[in-house]
C-alpha cells in the first residue's frame, strides 16, 4: 500500500499545485470584472471560495498519504475532513445552480428575468452555506465524541465514525436529486439549442453552453457520485482512489466560469455594453 499512497499524494499534491492559481486568479478576475452583476457570477464566486478552501487544506491529506502517519493534532485533522465534506456538498449545489440558472436564460429568457437577479443568487448561495454548516454540525460533534478513540490515522477513523450516519444518507440522497436536475437541464437546454435557435452568429455561445452542460454531467458522474455512493458501501481506506477525483473538480470547476460568462476576461461593463448594442441591433 505504500506505494499506492505516494501515488494518491502526488496526484493530490498535483491537484493543490494547479487548483490554488487557477482558483485564486478565477476569483480575482470574478470579483473584479464581473462584481456580483449577475446570477452567475454570484454563484462561480461561491463556487470558487469552495474550491479554495478545499485546495488550501488538500497539503494536509498529502502529508498523511505521503507519511502514513498524523501528528498534527485532531483540530487539523477535523478541519481538513470538514472542508472536504463541505465543498463536495456546496460544489454540487452551486454547478447545478449554474445549470438551472443556464436553462432558465436559454430556454425561458423572458419568463425568468424576475427570477434571475443577483440578489436572488446572493439569497441562494446563503441557503446553501447555512445547509453547509447544518450538516456539518452533527459530524463534528460525532467527531468530538469519539476523540478517545481517535487513532493516527485521522481521515480514515473520522470518515469510518460517520460511514452509517444520516449525514451521508441525505448528501447521496442530494446528489442523486441534483444530477437528476442537470440531466432534465442539459436535456431540455440541448432541445431548445437544436430546434430554436439556427442563427450562424450565435454558434458560438450556443458552443459554450452546449459544453458548460456536458463538464456539469461529467463532474457529477466522475467526481460527486463515486465519492458518495463509495461513503455508505466499501470501507473508508477503498475510498482514496474517488477521493482524488472527487478533489479534482477544483481544477475543472474554472473551466466552467469561461463556459458560463459572457467574455469572461472583460470588465463586466464591456460586457453589459456589448449586449445592449446586440439587444438594439435585433430591434431594428
Amino acid at each position: 500500500m505504500a506505494g499506492a499512497d505516494l501515488f494518491y499524494a502526488a496526484v493530490l499534491g498535483c491537484i493543490s499545485t494547479l487548483g490554488l492559481p487557477l482558483n485564486a486568479l478565477a476569483l480575482w478576475i470574478l470579483l473584479r470584472h464581473h462584481n456580483l452583476k449577475s446570477p452567475s457570477a454570484v454563484f462561480m464566486v461561491n463556487l470558487a471560495i469552495s474550491d479554495l478552501l478545499l485546495v488550501i487544506t488538500l497539503p494536509l491529506r498529502v502529508y498523511f498519504y505521503a507519511t502514513g502517519e498524523w501528528d498534527l493534532g485532531n483540530t487539523a485533522c477535523l478541519l481538513s475532513t470538514t472542508v472536504f465534506r463541505s465543498n463536495i456538498r456546496s460544489s454540487s449545489i452551486f454547478i447545478t445552480f449554474i445549470s438551472v440558472d443556464r436553462l432558465l436564460a436559454v430556454v425561458y429568457p423572458l419568463r425568468s428575468r424576475h427570477l434571475r437577479s443577483p440578489s436572488n443568487a446572493v439569497k441562494g448561495a446563503v441557503l446553501v452555506w447555512l445547509y453547509v454548516v447544518a450538516m456539518s454540525i452533527p459530524e463534528n460533534l460525532n467527531y468530538v465524541k469519539n476523540l478517545r478513540n481517535q487513532s493516527n490515522t485521522c481521515f480514515e477513523s473520522t470518515g469510518n465514525q460517520t460511514k452509517h450516519s444520516l449525514t451521508s444518507y441525505i448528501t447521496t440522497s442530494s446528489i442523486f436529486l441534483m444530477l437528476a436536475v442537470n440531466i432534465v437541464c442539459t436535456a431540455m437546454v440541448f432541445w431548445t439549442l437544436r430546434n430554436h435557435i439556427s442563427d450562424s452568429a450565435k454558434v458560438k455561445n450556443k458552443m459554450n453552453v452546449m459544453v458548460l452542460f456536458v463538464m456539469n454531467m461529467i463532474m457529477f458522474t466522475i467526481c460527486f457520485l463515486p465519492l458518495t455512493l463509495g461513503l455508505i458501501s466499501v470501507k473508508i481506506i477503498q475510498l482514496r482512489p474517488v477521493i482524488c477525483l472527487a478533489s479534482a473538480n477544483c481544477c475543472l470547476d474554472p473551466l466552467l466560469y469561461y463556459f458560463s460568462l459572457d467574455a469572461f476576461w472583460k470588465k463586466g461593463e464591456d460586457v453589459e455594453t456589448t449586449r445592449g448594442q446586440k439587444s438594439n441591433d435585433s430591434q431594428l
